[in-house]
């Protein structure tokens, strides 16, 4: 049950590519009753290292104990968590329209135009629209389409990247790799 004090989080976690890391995370949620709103994983900047960025609305209190559970896992490198204000973020959303709908009515490249959206593919039967941007802008498009019959619709997770100047997971590599005798 969400409340007041609740806001989106998006928690990064670095890690090696280990079969199960996706299960071992989605537990330490579920202990928690927090619902992942959505889920990214690729390999990132650091030579054979994966980042995984999850979102989810929960409380301060409550994602410091999540990211030290992250932590506690042996294929985890490092884990972080940042509200919107800290990071650069994105996700993709891909609309398919009938292409018929969208050929009797002349508004849709103008409302493509508008919402800084591209045509990947078209078909005789349907057409593939991709939308790069937030969430409420993705779902801003998805209503303008309604009336164009959508046949599908898919949207990735977020992928982000923190607005500091230094990426946190080299800083620690490094403090670590100093340390080691």
């Amino acid at each position: 049950m969400e409340t007041d004090s609740q806001q989106l989080y998006t928690i990064s976690v670095f890690s090696e590519n280990h079969v199960g890391l996706l299960t071992q995370l989605s537990n330490i949620f579920t202990r928690r009753c927090i619902n992942i709103e959505s889920v990214s994983a690729s390999g990132c900047s650091i030579p054979n290292i994966h980042k995984i960025t999850l979102t989810c609305r929960s409380t301060p209190q409550m994602m410091d104990k999540v990211i030290k559970q992250i932590e506690k896992r042996i294929d985890v490198i490092r884990a972080f968590c940042y509200v919107d204000s800290e990071l650069v973020y994105q996700e993709v959303a891909l609309y398919k329209i009938s292409t018929a709908k969208m050929l009797a009515e002349n508004h849709v490249e103008q409302i493509i135009r508008n919402y800084g959206a591209r045509i990947l593919d078209i078909t005789p039967e349907y057409t593939v629209i991709e939308k790069t941007g937030h969430n409420d802008e993705t779902d801003a498009l998805f209503s303008e389409l309604k009336r164009y019959d959508i046949k599908q619709f898919v949207r990735s997770g977020r992928v982000a990247i923190t607005r500091s100047p230094i990426e946190h997971v080299d800083e620690y590599l490094t403090r670590r790799e100093l340390q080691k005798p």
